[in-house]
């Protein structure tokens, strides 16, 4: 067998801009280590890397892991701690609950209903899938496992039925709207709710400490409006900006009908399958309340799927997407976190801070949200970032005279827009960008886009809106 085949040009503006980077280490800020700065270099590089893709995603993650140890920026023993985090677990188990789904053929049933009831337009199945997300958003406190281990497996299942698959180059008939459609949902669910996703409870928390008291109820109403509005719109946007091929299947009923039929009664794996799903459900939305995290909950799923049969050894260690998510979106995690170790996240904080001085409160406010948006870029952790700056940030904006409330809320809100900048931004981006339906060129484009769209409603309307219902 010959040897694979290296993008070897797709290395070039990695080491391009990791060696000047690395070069500028005599000329770096004070108060900055030089490890500190190596590691910019490296991590900077590393994503590069990952968008020229000289290898695929997980090659460019390996490589950047091995430098940071040669480099001595951290020890082996520390670095290998990467692998520990829950999030890339949670998706890789996430994973496997779809591969169950498909292997037992609950998924295609599933997808059969769906069609049968909404999908006679394409469109009408992208509001569907919102329709599941938001119901489960508000009880389900890990946003990983409500994309990934609930939708993901009827994205895939509908995909099938309708023969659009990236395996075989026919992704954009059905498949890859449903996905990124499906993203950008569980990004404005993540926003409408204080219990949809993890940083979210952070915040709270944070902006607690700050004497800001946000309640469920009280960001429920000021999320309500803007998150209405994106709901109503943004399945649309990316409906005509990303359009699929199939737009319209008139005899869509009588087509799941007459599959339904074929297919007979549910099977017995059918049946231990939904029981191990509804399991799975309703541990995630009480995860919170019995001390139980989400990858924990995959796992019990994992484990009774090989308990009863649905899955097998084999299966597990054949689901290579699940392995590959592990791999880089765990070492991206890593070298995220240790930028905001070493001092360059609250570096950046600072300097912030500081040129902000002596400017009104709403510009203030305004450049906190974009400069707190944009900077999502460094992070491959929604809650990392959290934890790392919101405090910071909203300190700055109480202390210029921006209303308390309002300024923990819209960061609050920007915590959750600001997982549309890349494909490692957070647990559902990795989950469903690995799929493969929608490629990387597209996925930051898109995203940009209706990035600017979230930055436009979120603060445009939510300031008026929040003023209106009396919140500030």
């Amino acid at each position: 067998m010959g040897l694979s085949k290296v993008n070897y040009k797709g290395f070039i503006w990695p080491l391009i801009v990791g060696i000047l980077i690395w070069l500028c280490t005599p000329m770096r800020p004070e108060g900055i280590s030089v490890v500190a700065w190596h590691l910019l270099a490296l991590f900077i590089a590393t994503i590069v890397g990952c968008i020229t893709q000289p290898l695929p995603i997980a090659g460019v993650a390996l490589i950047g892991f091995t430098l940071t140890v040669l480099l001595g920026i951290a020890p082996m023993k520390e670095a290998v701690v990467a692998f520990g985090n829950s999030t890339p677990w949670t998706i890789a188990m996430a994973y496997l609950i779809a591969r169950g789904f498909i292997k037992t053929g609950l998924g295609h049933r599933v997808a059969l209903l769906f069609v049968r009831y909404f999908g006679k337009k394409s469109l009408g199945l992208g509001y569907a899938l919102m329709g599941i997300d938001l119901v489960t958003a508000p009880a389900t406190p890990s946003n990983t496992a409500r994309a990934s281990g609930i939708v993901l497996p009827i994205i895939d299942s509908l995909s099938s039925t309708f023969h659009s698959s990236p395996k075989d180059g026919t992704e954009r008939k059905m498949g890859s709207y449903l996905l990124f459609t499906e993203f950008h949902v569980n990004i404005i669910t993540s926003a409408m709710f204080m219990t949809a996703m993890a940083p979210n409870i952070v915040a709270v928390g944070l902006a607690k400490e700050l004497g800001v008291n946000i309640t469920w109820i009280s960001w429920f109403l000021a999320a309500l409006l803007p998150g209405v509005i994106l709901l109503a719109i943004v399945p649309w946007i990316i409906y005509k900006m990303y359009p699929p091929e199939i737009k319209e299947t008139p005899d869509a009923r009588e087509l799941a009908d007459t599959q339904l039929a074929e297919m007979g009664p549910m099977k017995l794996s059918e049946k231990i399958m939904l029981a191990i799903f509804v399991i799975a459900i309703v541990l995630w939305m009480i995860s919170s309340f019995v001390g139980m995290d989400a990858m924990t909950v995959a796992f019990i799923a994992v484990v009774l799927m090989l308990l009863t049969g649905v899955l097998t050894t084999k299966d597990v260690l054949n689901e290579t997407g699940a392995w590959n998510v592990v791999i880089w979106f765990s070492i991206l995690i890593f070298l995220a976190g240790e930028l905001n170790k070493l001092g360059i996240i609250p570096w950046f904080s600072k300097t912030v801070s500081h040129s902000l001085s002596g400017m009104s409160w709403f510009v203030i406010l305004l450049a906190l949200v974009l400069i707190y948006f944009y900077s999502h870029y460094l992070f491959a952790s929604g809650t990392a970032q959290v934890t790392a700056m919101f405090s910071g940030f909203l300190g700055v904006a109480i202390s210029a005279g921006v209303p308390p409330f309002l300024a923990a809320m819209l960061l609050s809100l920007t915590a959750a827009a600001y997982s549309s900048t890349t494909h490692y931004a957070n647990g559902p981006a990795s989950a469903l960008f690995s799929t493969g339906y929608v490629k990387q060129a597209d996925w930051w484009r898109m995203n940009f886009i209706l990035g600017l769209l979230y930055l436009v409603v979120f603060v445009g309307v939510g300031t008026v809106w929040m003023k209106v219902i009396g919140l500030w």
